[in-house]
């Protein structure tokens, strides 16, 4: 089970020998030796407590994965450059880049999604004794709603605006960080144009794909991030189930909360947000979530379009302008 499971090994194949990256769950990086890429080797060092071991697909993969799999570990056979992003023992700069990114960027995330449950915590409360807060960004929240707490509620309510202050000055902080960081990749400016897209979700989807010019089609992005809905073609049956949810999960995540702000109230009209909105209509209890994820889906490939041709995006005519220019 994944609760098993106590670290994180990315392991780069070589012909003669490996090399192994070991992440632990607090975030402590260690690089072991590299081991013979032999039977014996990988079984030696991998009788060890369960872990998530990832490998590049080549000529050792198929082995690796059955020894490894009868070891009790779980197994992902992914692109040789995402091991190398792992494991690779001569850092580069986009690795540190991309490990000190996965550090912020959880630790923000994390703080985004407390002050949100506290803010539907403050609505839910004071909609109970049949009054309303405006509408407002989660942002504004803490300075735009308090004037609107009844005074019954204040004394409840005051510690929690006083933590959504503090939370919204240490996202400040990390955004700061993350500004002074993606003044070193220029293509954050272009990946970014979209409202709705942060540069802490530009440069996590730069440093995911690592090169743009590894992917021949954009549309193969979705793809890669996990967003393509696996499907059951068993017998007559051609059910269409969730995503596959293969690719980075904290970038999926990302990509799905822009999504969520463009279909949102304070989206910018445009045609991505318009397709999603009609998605949306089509009826079902899960309607609204699976125009989210279609969203965020287009989005992804989107902004690889924007990586790729450097072109400026319009909200509104881009599909027209691709077309003429092709």
């Amino acid at each position: 089970m994944a609760e098993d499971i106590i670290e994180t090994i990315g392991c780069d194949l070589g012909d003669k020998q490996s090399e192994l990256c070991i992440l632990f769950p607090d975030g402590k990086l260690e690089r072991p030796e590299p081991i013979k890429t032999t039977r014996r080797a990988f079984a030696k060092f991998f009788k060890r407590p369960r872990a998530h071991v990832v490998i590049e697909v080549g000529t050792h993969s198929r082995w690796v994965s059955e020894l490894l799999e009868g070891l009790g570990h779980k197994v992902t056979v992914a692109n040789p450059r995402r091991v190398k992003l792992i494991s690779q023992s001569t850092a580069k700069r986009d690795k540190k880049d991309a490990e000190w990114l996965a550090r912020l960027g959880k630790a923000r995330d994390a703080l985004v999604r407390t002050r949100t449950k506290l803010v539907n915590h403050a609505r839910g409360l004071v909609k109970s004794f049949g009054e309303r807060l405006p509408t407002c960004t989660t942002e504004s929240f803490h300075r735009k709603a308090w004037t609107f707490v009844p005074a019954a509620l204040k004394p409840a309510l005051q510690p929690i605006f006083r933590v959504l202050e503090q939370i919204e000055e240490q996202i400040d902080a990390f955004d700061e960080q993350l500004k002074q960081l993606a003044k070193k990749y220029p293509d954050v400016d272009v990946v970014a144009q979209p409202k709705g897209v942060g540069i802490l979700t530009a440069l996590v989807f730069l440093l995911t794909l690592e090169d743009k010019t590894r992917f021949s089609k954009s549309r193969t992005v979705g793809a890669f991030i996990g967003f393509n809905p696996k499907r059951d073609q068993s017998g007559d049956c051609d059910k269409q189930l969730g995503i596959t949810k293969t690719g980075d999960a904290f970038m999926r995540r990302l990509a799905v909360g822009s999504a969520n702000y463009i279909l949102g109230p304070f989206g910018e009209e445009s045609e991505l947000r318009r397709w999603g909105l009609e998605l949306a209509k089509r009826g079902g209890r899960n309607a609204k979530k699976r125009a989210t994820v279609a969203v965020a889906r287009k989005l992804v490939v989107l902004l690889h379009r924007l990586w790729v041709t450097g072109e400026v995006y319009k909200p509104l005519g881009y599909r027209a302008q691709r077309s003429t220019a092709a």
